[in-house]
C-alpha cells in the first residue's frame, strides 16, 4: 500500500471535519504537495474548493517553515564566515561556500541537482524557478535552494504561494472534472 493510497483511506474513514486535515498533512509531503494532496481529497469525496484550499495550506504551511529555517540557517553561516574571515587572512578564492552551490556565475555547484537549479535560477529567476519548478522538483527543495542562494524570504514565500495555488488549482480542475464525468 503507497502513501497516497493510506492517505486515500483516512481520508474515507475519518470525520467530514478532519478530512481536510488529512488533506492538509498531505500537502506538506514533498512530492505528494498541494497537487498530490488536493486529488486525494477530491477522490476522498471532500468537496473540490475545499481540498483545494486544505492541500494549498499544508503544502505553504510546510514551504514557509523550510524557508523560514532556511533562511536563518543560511544568515548564521554568512555571520559565521564573515566573522572567521574577519580574524584571519583566506587566500581569495579559497573562501568557504555557505551551500551546495552560490548564486554567483562563476561559483561551481557541487552535486548535479544543484547545478540544474543554479542553471535554472540564472536563466528564469525566481519567479519563473518557482513557477516551473513544481514541473522538476518538490516546492519544499526549490524554495529551500531559493533561500540558501540568498533570496529574501518575502520574495520566496510571494512566488511559491503564486506557484502552490496555481499547480493545485490546475490539477484539481482537472482531477474534479474527471470525477464528475465519472460519476
Amino acid at each position: 500500500m503507497s502513501l497516497i493510497d493510506t492517505f486515500q483511506d483516512l481520508v474515507a474513514q475519518v470525520p467530514e471535519f478532519v478530512q481536510p486535515l488529512i488533506v492538509a498533512a498531505a500537502g506538506a509531503i514533498p512530492f505528494i504537495e498541494g497537487e498530490g494532496a488536493a486529488t486525494i481529497g477530491i477522490i476522498g469525496g471532500i468537496p473540490p474548493v475545499l481540498a483545494v484550499v486544505a492541500a494549498v495550506v499544508g503544502n505553504f504551511l510546510c514551504v514557509a517553515v523550510l524557508v523560514l529555517v532556511s533562511s536563518r540557517t543560511r544568515s548564521a553561516v554568512v555571520a559565521r564566515r564573515s566573522r572567521t574571515r574577519d580574524r584571519q587572512t583566506v587566500p581569495e578564492g579559497l573562501e568557504p561556500r555557505a551551500s551546495g552551490f552560490d548564486a554567483s556565475p562563476e561559483a561551481e555547484p557541487t552535486t548535479p541537482r544543484a547545478a540544474k537549479f543554479q542553471r535554472a535560477f540564472e536563466r528564469y529567476g525566481v519567479p519563473g524557478v518557482s513557477l516551473l519548478g513544481p514541473l522538476l522538483l518538490p516546492t519544499q527543495f526549490t524554495a529551500t535552494m531559493l533561500a540558501a542562494a540568498g533570496v529574501g524570504k518575502v520574495r520566496i514565500l510571494v512566488w511559491q504561494a503564486a506557484a502552490i495555488i496555481i499547480w493545485t488549482t490546475a490539477v484539481a480542475v482537472i482531477v474534479g472534472t474527471a470525477v464528475s464525468a465519472v460519476r
